[in-house]
């Protein structure tokens, strides 16, 4: 474990473990970091200034993964609706990974700036962003 505080008296490592016992949920947020797609290990910073701050946008990016994650997971709940897993079976608590992963073959083509096709949009992703609003909605129309 490491910590920024160098002062052995402002942060017991008791105290610390305890805090990092804490962060579990966050600790599962990182799990990406090891998957080999993702190419961490081409990533090679020095100063520990762009450390912090690339561990600030990582941070920052998992707090907008994880609220989408629990929003989709509401308007799920909330309208008794559904969206396949992995295994193609109907959950409503799918983790924002596997709901990224069908879009993945979605496309929006624009030609000349004055018609815009969506290709490969399937029911079960309309019926998501319906739930998701019309912002969502509008990204994809």
């Amino acid at each position: 474990m490491a910590t920024h505080q160098i002062d052995p008296e402002a942060l017991t490592p008791e105290t610390l473990l305890f805090h990092y016992k804490g962060q579990s949920k966050i600790e599962r947020g990182f799990r990406f970091l090891t998957d080999p797609y993702f190419l961490t290990d081409s990533l090679f910073l020095k100063k520990p200034e762009r450390i912090t701050a690339l561990m600030m946008i990582m941070t920052l990016c998992l707090l907008v993964y994880a609220a989408l994650e629990n929003r989709i997971r509401k308007q799920l709940e909330q309208h008794q609706e559904t969206f396949p897993d992995q295994k193609n079976k109907p959950t409503q608590r799918p983790t924002a990974r596997w709901v990224f992963y069908p879009f993945k073959g979605v496309h929006v083509l624009s030609i000349n700036t004055k018609q815009t096709l969506v290709l490969n949009l399937k029911p079960h992703h309309s019926a998501l962003l319906k739930l998701l609003g019309p912002p969502y909605q509008k990204l994809y129309s």
